[in-house]
């Protein structure tokens, strides 16, 4: 049995076979350093491949970029079918298998292109690679002082397993068919998933505009953003049934008696939930803090952010004590007599209020953003209190049963990709030998799935 390198005295990877460095069989070439203008007149624009098109189910090209290479350059840097393109910057070590495309392709000096010099399998490596990165071995050899770089030099020195060609082959051949096996059935739990994500919305959408009986009598309201609403319900502004408490001003000095208070982000509302992993804190005055104080019942809405998370509304029951809010978030307190908390969270859930706040929202390139006047004006459907605490009850219920049912394919999803992790280390350190009848079971098994 061969064994690996060490880091601090851990034994990272174990194989059956004898190890021998990556570069006895494979040839490592880094990329061309960014070059944004011409320099001579043979050199031409031609695409290349950056870190990020690196991705470990293949190379994304949804996303390609362009710079100058010299005839040399194209020569030496061209990538040919099969070539195995490893991160040396970025999320390092991450890798794919260039599939070749119509269009010829380079790459920058923030990827290394491995070729096999023998009979070697690229395809192999790929894999034994990946277990490396999830074993932790890569990220423990690369320097972490700056910014980790897996350099050409500490790619050659990664001990591979010393394995015949034709058995890397045969491995990688089974471990091709078993993971597209595995990644098709994660990517019908995936799915499963986005069909529950558009059930509950579609429940939470008819629940907070329609009510939750079988036939409602509808009548207009004259207004463009709700047309009709049940005839017994009123469609108001929620500046009428609640006030909008606007946040705490970063970055303003403060002098006198000062207190140390946590308070929210907008990072800190997603959509569905909150994040207080990482909540931050500042020195302020009392009185200041006192303004921007949140109360238990306080409906969060964000100011800021992407377009389709712009106005999420999430209920704060009080998880953290004497907790503030920036200004970039809403506290939006209810009239209680008038409108239930729960009920304005789910109606901002809703595709009714995601529309209303990406229509009215003022968008940048690549951010958005709203106003106290436009919340003040969204109009809520508004039931009568007693039928707005038996929605809520509804959707409480019925959200929790679609949770459920999210959490066990997760769980799934989840057990899947450990086993595919789990498959990988098995073949590629020889713990589980693979036979030529062992391919074609694999082959036909994803054949039988596709």
């Amino acid at each position: 049995m061969a064994v690996s390198q060490q880091t601090n005295g851990q034994k990272i990877v174990q194989t059956l076979w004898r190890e021998r460095n990556l570069k006895r069989d494979f040839e490592i070439v880094l990329g061309k350093m960014l070059q944004s203008n011409q320099g001579r007149e043979d050199e031409t624009e031609e695409s290349y491949l950056r870190s990020a098109n690196v991705q470990w189910d293949g190379v994304d090209l949804s996303d390609v970029k362009t710079m100058w290479f010299s005839p040399a350059e194209k020569r030496d840097l061209l990538l040919r079918e099969g070539d195995l393109v490893v991160n040396e910057g970025g999320d390092v070590g991450r890798c794919a298998i260039w599939r070749g495309s119509p269009e010829s392709f380079y790459f920058q000096n923030a990827i290394n292109r491995v070729r096999a010099r023998t009979l070697a399998s690229t395809r192999f490596l790929y894999y034994w690679l990946y277990n490396l990165k999830y074993a932790g071995f890569i990220d423990a050899m690369v320097s972490r002082i700056t910014i980790a770089h897996l350099t050409a030099e500490k790619l050659a020195r990664v001990p591979c397993p010393d394995v015949p060609a034709a058995e890397q082959h045969r491995i990688a051949a089974y471990l091709d068919a078993s993971c597209a096996a595995i990644d098709g059935a994660i990517a019908a739990k995936r799915g499963q998933l986005e069909t529950l994500d558009s059930l509950r919305n579609s429940i939470i959408q008819r629940a907070v505009t329609r009510g939750i009986t079988e036939s409602v009598v509808l009548e207009s309201t004259g207004n463009r953003w709700m047309e009709q609403i049940p005839k017994d319900w009123k469609l108001v502004c929620l500046k009428r049934i609640a006030e909008i408490q606007g946040g705490l001003t970063l970055g303003k000095h403060y002098e006198g008696p000062l207190i140390e208070r946590p308070y929210l982000r907008v990072g800190n509302v997603q959509d569905g939930h909150l994040d207080l992993a990482d909540v931050s804190v500042i020195e302020l005055p009392a009185s200041v803090a006192a303004g921007v104080e949140l109360r238990p019942d306080d409906v969060l809405m964000t100011e800021g952010g992407d377009l389709d998370k712009l106005g999420r509304g999430h209920l704060w029951h009080g998880e953290i004590p004497g907790c503030l809010h920036q200004n970039h978030i809403f506290a939006v307190r209810c009239f209680l007599h008038k409108l239930k908390p729960r009920f304005l969270a789910y109606v901002t859930a809703a595709k009714y209020g995601r529309d209303y706040f990406e229509a009215t929202g003022k968008k940048t390139t690549n951010l958005a953003n709203t106003n106290t006047t436009k919340v003040g004006r969204f109009p809520i459907p508004l039931p009568p209190l007693t039928e707005q605490a038996t929605i809520c009850a509804h959707l409480d219920e019925k959200t929790a049963e679609l949770n459920r049912i999210v959490a066990t394919i997760e769980s799934q999803i989840t057990t899947l990709t450990a086993y595919r992790k789990s498959l990988i280390h098995e073949c590629v350190t020889g713990r589980q030998r693979i036979t030529e009848a062992d391919v074609q079971r694999a082959q036909s098994r994803s054949e039988q799935d596709d």
